[in-house]
């Protein structure tokens, strides 16, 4: 393993020496006329972000519409050497051939691939227009292409490079007490140098680190071969010890996944029985709350039955009590006639009585038989209203066990989910970080060969 390479530019229009914006958008395109240094020039991948010819199109059109504010207040077109565009450039150390012949040195560069593209988003966000892979050199590289906000009238792509951006903050607060120009631009350019070592520093600890690559190279730091070689060999440990993390990592977080999938299905079955145990327990309780209204109301009907019956008893009991009163006057009226001297006279009032007699009592004998008809029915009723009565306590008292039953059984659920849901936090790993830190070194622009 080596050590990482990393570098970022801007670019104007203009440009220098003939290395413009144009000749950038060519040379990542691998026009001709630009790629004279490329023996073979092939292909570029994009593996984020747009192609070439949009990003050339976009960039090209914001420029020409881009305008500056004098001091007088006036606005006008931005110069054509102002930096427009920020490239990054991120190269892997590996050759082409071990690229092309080794499967492991591919998944490798893979890796460090998509760690490089989320370091660029999360250093430029959406102004990281497009990254692009070259294979065609003696390294495979990546060229990262950022454009200003889309907020900033005048483009200016000097906010981009941090090493600028320290720089001009520094100069845009004007010098200290006791401070002149030269003290300014000495501690502005201690602030750019500082600003690019953290930038190198933040790439090396999130993408080149997990990768086992190195901070600087040897000869940076006046290393001898052998401490070259045992850096190079700590560099790869922790790559392998961070791979095994990783993967232990990944396991711990798939047995917590699947555990925590079982006890929310658990839960959830448990939320469904309970549910469905509490809707049957609600509908039992409806169920005897009507059986007991039916009840009430048969017994309503069944006591306004009784109550009738009652009055009909009552106004036999009268009549009974005026027959009597009619059969004393009539047993009177007989007495009376007995005094006459005659037996004709006797039998034919006798006679009179006897049929009189008789046609009351057939009168009573049927008023009586229809008020005992009236009783029986009335008793009759209130027995079925009696029964449907003790009908519906049996069912309150079933809907009262089957909702004590719920109670126990919801109980046991939540208790259940919550020894479930302790259970998914004792098994939660902690986060797992890196536990060795290469310090940084203090060169700026590693050369490990031409890119």
């Amino acid at each position: 393993m080596s050590y990482q390479f990393l570098r970022v530019e801007l670019f104007s229009r203009k440009g220098k020496s003939g290395r413009g914006t144009s000749f950038l958008f060519d040379e990542v395109e691998r026009r001709p006329s630009a790629s004279l240094h490329v023996p073979e020039p092939g292909e570029p991948v994009v593996v984020y972000g747009m192609d070439v010819p949009v990003l050339r199109a976009l960039h090209d059109t914001r420029a020409d519409a881009a305008r500056a504010t004098t001091k007088a207040g006036k606005t006008r077109a931005v110069r054509s050497d102002q930096n427009t565009v920020a490239g990054v450039v991120l190269s892997y150390p590996t050759s082409m051939t071990e690229y092309r012949e080794s499967a492991d040195v591919r998944r490798d560069f893979e890796r460090w691939e998509v760690r490089s593209v989320a370091w660029l988003r999360e250093q430029y966000g959406d102004r990281l227009a497009c990254v692009v892979r070259h294979e065609d050199e003696s390294y495979p590289h990546l060229h990262a292409y950022v454009l200003p906000d889309v907020a900033d009238a005048e483009m200016r792509a000097s906010v981009l490079h941090p090493g600028f951006r320290a720089k001009l903050a520094v100069k845009d607060a004007g010098t200290q007490p006791g401070e002149d120009e030269k003290a300014l631009n000495k501690r502005a350019d201690a602030a750019y140098k500082a600003a690019m070592r953290s930038w190198l520093d933040d790439y090396h600890v999130k993408v080149s680190q997990p990768c086992g690559l190195t901070r600087l190279g040897p000869g940076k730091r006046r290393l001898t071969r052998a401490e070259w070689q045992a850096e190079k060999s700590q560099a790869r440990a922790l790559r392998t010890a961070l791979d095994r993390a990783s993967v232990i990592k990944s396991k711990v977080e798939s047995f917590v996944q699947a555990r925590r999938d079982e006890t929310e299905s658990l839960v959830g079955t448990a939320e469904m029985t309970a549910a469905a145990l509490k809707a049957e327990a609600g509908a039992a309780m409806a169920d005897a709350a009507r059986r007991l209204a039916e009840a009430a109301k048969a017994t309503e009907t069944a006591k306004a039955d009784a109550d009738a019956a009652v009055r009909e008893q009552r106004k036999a009991r009268s009549m009974m009590s005026l027959v009597r009163e009619e059969t004393a006057k009539v047993r009177a009226a007989s007495a009376r006639l007995q005094r006459l001297p005659t037996m004709l006279r006797t039998m034919i009032d006798g006679f009179r009585v006897s049929k009189v007699a008789a046609r009351v009592r057939a009168a009573v004998a049927d008023e009586m038989e229809r008020l005992r008809e009236q009783a029986l029915s009335a008793q009759r009723r209130a027995d079925a209203a009696y029964k449907q009565a003790s009908a519906a306590e049996a069912a309150r008292q079933k809907a009262d066990d089957k909702v004590r039953t719920f109670d126990a059984a919801l109980t046991e659920t939540r208790a259940q989910r919550d020894a479930a849901r302790r259970e998914v936090q004792r098994l939660r790993p902690p986060e797992l970080t890196p536990a060795v830190s290469l310090g940084p070194g203090l060169g700026l622009r590693p050369t490990p060969g031409r890119r």
